[in-house]
């Protein structure tokens, strides 16, 4: 074998910590714990959920007061994880699905997509530096043409932010899918 046992380890123990801070985010958001949640970002980073473009303590305001208005309980379930090291920088893609017990309206809402993600070790600590949400699928009363992320939330939307997510990236069944962009491109609307 070319690579030597302390790379290994060195290897293991970074996507283990990466690992930690992508499952940490379920937590945090399905407890609504906005320091623990913030735990999870670099300061200056950014995250793209299509209905929200900011930074990491106004996503910490608005995810925490939108779940808080429309959930009575909620999951953010992650699955299938791919992590690409590549010195202090790391792209991964995990996929989840998300159930939430509404307060109003159809009892349960259900979709799914990935979370796309930069991570950075900065003073030693894994955290995201730039996040993407895509979503892949929701339960729809038609068969979509495409796969418009306008229309895959669960999020009530003003027309403004519908017109923002079709603009924004979308989902593609090849290589010209968001994650396989090298460094992951965000920026702020």
């Amino acid at each position: 074998m070319d690579t030597d046992f302390e790379t290994m380890v060195r290897t293991l123990w970074d996507r283990q910590q990466i690992h930690d801070c992508l499952m940490t985010y379920s937590r945090a958001v399905d407890r609504l714990d906005r320091e623990l949640l913030l735990s999870v970002y670099h300061d200056d980073a950014i995250d793209d959920h299509g209905v929200f473009v900011g930074s990491p303590v106004e996503f910490a305001d608005w995810v925490i007061d939108m779940h808080s208005r429309a959930h009575l309980s909620h999951q953010h379930c992650q699955f299938n994880s791919t992590i690409e090291l590549d010195g202090d920088t790391a792209h991964a893609e995990t996929y989840y699905m998300f159930v939430g017990l509404n307060r109003a309206g159809t009892p349960l809402a259900r979709s799914g997509g990935r979370y796309i993600d930069r991570l950075e070790k900065r003073d030693g600590r894994w955290a995201i530096a730039a996040r993407l949400c895509l979503r892949d699928w929701a339960p729809l009363t038609e068969i979509p043409e495409t796969l418009d992320q306008s229309t895959l939330t669960v999020v009530a939307l003003d027309e403004a932010t519908r017109a923002r997510m079709r603009a924004g990236p979308q989902p593609a069944r090849d290589r010209s899918d968001p994650s396989y962009a090298r460094p992951l491109p965000i920026s702020l609307p």
